[in-house]
């Protein structure tokens, strides 16, 4: 069983690198045209630049497993920015950006903000959220990444769970294929159990992803360890390996907040119960407030107690 690490979106160790700057709509609203255009041009190609580092840093550190920020263009779904058109402008930048994540090896995904709701019960939000959900998958078809995954949540449970889960299934439906192909989706912690998501996902035949943490946080009573089977299963007939999330409370045992770094003894323990019931590889994508240095310091924390694994490389090791 193969196991590779993956940490989100910023590279601490690269020093003010960042792919995520942004423009606010109030101070863009204030530019002349000419400006407007100029000053999104400029913001987009350095965070273009920028995710570059990153996956360059990813590459030389055996990082194979990564978070696209979703915020890579600024305003790119506002709807009063009609008349910006980044993928005329960078189309050649995304291309590249694509064939040096793929010619890498390296897996990618993104995640949704938590504005975007598929079951809200706000025609206008549900309307927002496919839009916003078409950005991100046409990011990762303009950079040519066939298997890049969008992660969300299930979303509103306005009017009771079983209404919610309905709604979902409904839109989730009416929204077009290049989003649907894409969407994979997590539980959360504090009102869509892995219960819930894992029906879900098995009614409209969609990769779950299981989050720990937020199973710790929210959870029936039920052992994990007796669901995690089937929660890979969804990943049958998919081109990609099961991933996972993994982070630790910043303070108390059912602390929601995302710790600095990942407490080994808590993670080790996942590993082992998880292998006496699978026998396949998976990726483990690690929430940590200290992003890569996590990563580095928990297999640092990982190799002391388990010095039996296999590891492979700085972030992948076999048991």
């Amino acid at each position: 069983m193969k196991i590779r690490l993956g940490y989100v979106a910023i590279a601490l160790k690269l020093d003010k690198v960042t792919s995520s700057s942004t423009i606010t709509y109030k101070y863009y609203s204030k530019l002349t045209s000419e400006q407007k255009l100029n000053k999104l041009k400029q913001v987009t190609l350095s965070n273009i630049n920028d995710l570059e580092k990153i996956l360059m840093y990813n590459i030389k550190n055996n990082i194979h497993f990564y978070r696209l920020t979703s915020a890579l263009i600024p305003l790119a779904t506002h709807p009063d920015v009609v008349d910006w058109d980044y993928r005329k402008y960078f189309n050649l930048d995304f291309e590249h950006i694509g064939k040096i994540i793929k010619n890498n090896n390296m897996r990618v995904d993104v995640h949704a903000d938590q504005f975007n709701v598929i079951n809200s019960i706000n025609p206008q939000v549900v309307k927002n959220t496919q839009r916003n959900l078409l950005f991100l998958a046409t990011l990762l078809e303009d950079m040519n990444i066939e298997n890049g995954k969008i992660i969300i949540h299930v979303g509103s449970s306005q009017g009771g769970k079983e209404k919610a889960l309905n709604r979902f299934i409904t839109n989730f439906k009416q929204f077009p294929r290049a989003i649907t192909e894409k969407i994979i989706i997590e539980n959360d912690d504090k009102i869509f159990d892995i219960i819930d998501v894992l029906e879900l996902c098995e009614k409209i035949k969609t990769p779950m992803v299981l989050d720990v943490h937020h199973y710790n946080c929210n959870n029936r009573g039920e052992d994990l360890y007796k669901y995690i089977k089937d929660i890979f299963n969804t990943w049958n007939g998919d081109y990609l390996i099961p991933k996972i999330h993994f982070s630790s409370p910043k303070e108390s045992q059912y602390d929601r907040r995302h710790a600095d770094y990942i407490y080994a003894k808590d993670f080790i323990n996942f590993i082992n119960n998880t292998k006496d019931i699978l026998n396949n590889d998976f990726d483990i994508m690690l929430e940590s407030k200290k992003k890569e240095i996590a990563l580095f310091k928990l297999i640092e924390d990982v190799k002391s107690t388990k010095k039996e694994w296999n590891y492979i490389d700085k972030t992948t090791f076999e048991i």
